[in-house]
């Protein structure tokens, strides 16, 4: 894998982190809504490094990442995160790992977003995309959205436009990645999905790395295309005590999801990463009846 390419793809995860901050900021700007009266919310961003010997979990001497973290009167709160870190896992995590099972040597860079917005009626949204490379190169992510009430109109333009992104790239691609996402993130203690789903993909190597890549990149640009329209449709919207309540308690099952089950907060944590990055997914505050 060349270091042409890492840069590429770690750049591009930088320049995607920065757009994203920029039109949710605007977000903040334009609202006229319940809370307006409080200041617009603006990134804050904190920087971290990878420790050259991270305990168990890792070893090596490499990376870090930038936390972007805003709290306003459209987003509760909402994480932008972007690391790009290199060592050696650990010997148990290795053989989860394709590609390190002989040496446990790797680099991953990606971005990841949760957002969770003050307003009930504003879906809640997670979207990342990442690049690993051990002694195979691939790429991984997606998108899906939790409405905290069901809107069929929010579900029909977010679907719509991941499918067209996976459309312009291969017509498999969409009922593949759908149905993954709809697997991927099933709450399965309680029987129930974490949303309405997106897509989900890992493990993407076609053999052609400019086209993987490309499609990496088509699925940050729907999340910008589709997921803003959706928050401005919303935007200034009121909302009562009692729906709230409901956002809050669905805010718990997300809670339950990403400590219980996702990869990503397993793999964060295996190679060293800052805990407090990892689990900026987490909403500030939930309940559970």
């Amino acid at each position: 894998m060349s270091e042409e390419r890492k840069a590429r793809a770690a750049g591009w995860f930088e320049t995607l982190r920065n757009r994203i901050c920029e039109a949710f900021e605007r977000l903040e700007d334009d609202y006229a809504g319940l809370l307006r009266d409080l200041p617009a919310g603006r990134f804050e961003r904190k920087a971290w490094r990878r420790p050259a010997e991270a305990g168990d979990h890792a070893s090596g001497d490499g990376g870090g990442g930038v936390m972007a973290i805003m709290r306003g009167r459209v987003f509760e709160k909402v994480g932008v995160n972007v690391s790009t870190v290199h060592g050696r896992f650990s010997e148990d995590f290795r053989r989860q790992v394709p590609g390190a099972s002989a040496d446990g040597r790797f680099w991953a860079s990606g971005v990841s977003l949760v957002a969770h917005l003050q307003s009930p009626h504003v879906p809640a949204v997670h979207m990342n995309t990442r690049h690993i490379v051990t002694s195979q190169a691939w790429f991984g992510g997606g998108s899906d959205l939790t409405p905290m009430r069901p809107d069929e109109v929010d579900a029909m333009a977010f679907h719509a436009g991941l499918k067209a992104a996976c459309d312009r790239h291969d017509p498999a691609y969409h009922a593949r990645f759908k149905a993954w996402c709809d697997e991927y993130f099933y709450v399965k203690h309680r029987d129930e999905p974490r949303g309405i789903g997106g897509i989900f993909f890992d493990n993407l190597h076609s053999g052609d790395w400019e086209r993987d890549f490309a499609f990496v990149r088509d699925v940050g640009e729907s999340f910008l295309a589709t997921y803003l329209p959706i928050v401005r449709r919303h935007l200034d919207q009121p909302w009562t005590e009692e729906e709230r309540r409901d956002q809050l308690i669905r805010r718990g099952r997300y809670v339950e999801f990403n400590l219980l089950y996702d990869r990503g907060t397993l793999f964060g944590l295996k190679t060293g990463g800052n805990p407090e990055a990892i689990l900026m997914s987490l909403p500030p505050v939930a309940m559970w009846p």
